[in-house]
């Protein structure tokens, strides 16, 4: 459906640079946005009624713990057999981030922030009953795991103004037990728990392309780091194996992919358990056992899921599943059952069961698309194309349905944020959304610096070789204009957060190749960004993007960044931002809008005051939605 506008609004001239009209709509701030007509909200809630089951937990007895929005905001559900009723169980007010079952009982940790903070706090809960909290308000808490018997609980605790986490300890039935083990340095987490609950896998993120191991002694706190991770390499979802004796991880450590490896903690040796892969693990899970494995194999954007037996390499019978992203993969605690979370792009989300014995595929939940008809959504096309240096850069391409492929139509270019994120084939209510309701062809691409290509297009990007991944998006353009349905002449430029940063940095670059451009909560500063960026994450984000302390260093941020160069932008802008954002906070938003008016650029710029990175709220999500198809619209239509 192609939405019209009305004439109404197809008349009205952007604001002029110099003036600011400002409203309010609900927690939402808008300056510079007009009334939205009701055609768009209608449209809007087409494609933003849908609802997903994200799998979050097993519990003893078989059921299902999953996550799913009724309402504004998704909250956790039990779901007691394949196809049974999603009963709600929790009720806060603010979104969940997760759940973890407490092993041995129904009982379970709920993870929650307020706002969009980022500030998350864990509560203890049962399937009847109030929550009761378990950490302290104004700490951050996460990577609670837990001893097989479930009377160990660890996590990490970050606290204001500090860039260094700490492991706490408590009995999960006992709140009070609360206390301190190790006091560690920057980004520490525990992995898992020994069996003889004696020693914690922790792990230290240095960047996102670095990891350190090591175990900690949980009753002296004393730490002993793992020899074998030194050299730099990724080392992520750690786990002992049931004797103790050995770990399994994924990594990257001398190989160009990441790999399952499981090592021998004595003498450090190390065997490939997933051998002889062109891409990336993923993502795996041991029964309990430790008989059967499971990983995912990331090919190009698609997963892959693998079962074998990890004594004997066997391969086991293996799940016919939909072509798609995998989003959860963990098996029941018995190990007969492996759940596992999947989307597709014309699917919201669902998560299913395989027995691993009878080889049975089990589908648990069956999620709406709101009204929308699957047989009218696009399925994303995969492309390539050659950047300045001849390297090969993949793109996702969502097409209008029912458009003849020589009908040249406006395109946005979306570029993900991370900067290590990978934009995969998975439900993407946004790129169906602009297809259908826009008529534009939405290409999304993983430019150098994403995942999911190897270790060393990931680097591609770091530090002072930040702008090349800005010249990919030049060679975009240039195959854009090379593409007989598509109109060169009208494009935008779309993304969050590093995306956000793309996308203004590409329009100081080629605003005369775009339209126009959106950004949500990107860095318009790297200097004023990396100052300002909450504390326990400052460090990991100068490992990627290079320290400012460095005069070197500060010197290529003086010269790329995007409020150096803001002159440059000629288009329209439309920049949202959550209040609360502890990633990129509000003053690179708000120091990018009262530049970009002072230059005369027509600006629309909406603040959420319970936000923060990201728009989790429904409502808010559907404001989002709305502002966006009236700027692009105008953008489009050239009015």
């Amino acid at each position: 459906m192609r939405l019209l506008l009305s004439a109404a609004l197809i008349a009205l001239a952007m604001p002029a640079a110099a003036q600011v009209t400002t409203r309010q709509l609900g927690t939402a701030t808008l300056e510079n946005v007009p009334a939205i007509p009701a055609e768009v909200s209608a449209a809007v809630q087409r494609y933003q009624n849908y609802r997903e089951a994200v799998f979050q937990d097993w519990l003893p007895d078989g059921t299902m713990l999953i996550g799913t929005r009724f309402g504004a905001t998704r909250q956790l559900h039990h779901v007691k057999a394949p196809g049974g009723a999603r009963t709600q169980v929790s009720y806060f007010d603010e979104p969940i981030a997760g759940a973890t079952t407490i092993p041995g009982t129904s009982r379970f940790i709920v993870r929650r922030d307020t706002g969009g903070d980022e500030w998350f706090q864990l509560y203890t809960m049962g399937l009847t009953g109030a929550p009761a909290a378990l950490t302290e308000p104004g700490t951050r808490n996460q990577s609670a795991v837990f001893s097989k018997d479930g009377t160990l609980l660890l996590w990490s605790r970050a606290i204001k103004g500090s860039p260094d986490y700490a492991i706490l300890a408590a009995n999960p039935a006992d709140p009070s037990s609360r206390r301190m083990v190790h006091q560690g340095q920057g980004s520490i987490g525990p992995d898992d728990i020994s069996p003889d609950k004696r020693t914690a896998l922790i792990s230290r993120g240095i960047s996102n392309r670095e990891t350190r191991l090591s175990l900690l002694d949980i009753a002296s706190g004393k730490v002993t780091p793992l020899a074998f991770t030194d050299k730099p390499a990724r080392y992520e979802e750690a786990s002992f194996t049931p004797d103790g004796r050995s770990i399994i991880v994924i990594t990257d450590a001398d190989s160009d992919v990441r790999r399952l490896v499981e090592i021998d903690l004595a003498t450090g040796k190390r065997v490939v358990l997933a051998p002889d892969l062109k891409w990336d693990v993923e993502a795996f899970d041991l029964s309990d056992d430790g008989r059967t494995l499971a990983y995912v194999v990331n090919e190009d954007g698609f997963s892959k899921l693998v079962v074998q037996d990890r004594i004997t390499r066997r391969a086991l019978p293996q799940p016919e599943l939909p072509r798609g992203v995998l989003t959860g993969l963990d098996f029941s605690p018995d190990g007969k059952q492996l759940a596992i979370g999947l989307t597709t792009a014309t699917t919201a989300g669902d998560v299913w069961s395989w027995d691993v014995a009878g080889g049975q595929l089990t589908r648990w939940t069956d999620s709406e698309l709101g009204g929308l008809d699957p047989a009218t959504l696009a399925e994303p096309t995969l492309v390539r194309f050659k950047s300045f240096d001849g390297l090969s850069v993949p793109a996702f391409v969502y097409r209008p349905k029912g458009v003849a492929a020589d009908a040249k139509t406006p395109v946005i270019v979306d570029i993900h944020g991370g900067p290590e994120s990978q934009t995969r084939p998975g439900w993407n209510p946004g790129a169906q959304y602009f297809a259908d309701v826009l008529g534009a062809t939405v290409i999304l691409p993983n430019v150098r610096g994403s995942d999911g290509y190897g270790k060393r297009y990931l680097n591609l990007d770091n530090a002072e070789k930040r702008e090349d991944s800005v010249k990919d998006v030049a060679a975009l353009l240039d195959w854009i204009a090379t593409q007989p349905g598509l109109d060169a002449g009208r494009v935008a430029v779309y993304g969050q957060s590093y995306g956000g940063y793309m996308s203004l940095a590409s329009m100081t670059h080629y605003s005369d190749r775009f339209v126009g451009g959106v950004e949500r909560y990107g860095i318009s500063n790297w200097i004023t960004f990396l100052n300002n960026t909450e504390a326990y994450r400052r460090d990991n984000r100068r490992a990627e993007y290079g320290d400012e302390r460095n005069p070197k260093m500060r010197a290529v941020f003086e010269k790329i960044s995007p409020m150096v160069n803001i002159a440059k932008i000629g288009k329209p802008m439309l920049v949202m931002q959550g209040a609360n954002d502890p990633r990129v906070p509000q003053s690179e938003s708000d120091q990018v809008v009262a530049k970009l008016r002072e230059n005369g650029v027509e600006t629309w710029y909406v603040l959420f005051a319970d936000e923060g990175h990201g728009f989790l709220k429904k409502h808010n999500n559907d404001l989002r939605r709305e502002v966006e198809t009236v700027f692009l619209r105008k953008l489009f239509e050239g009015k």
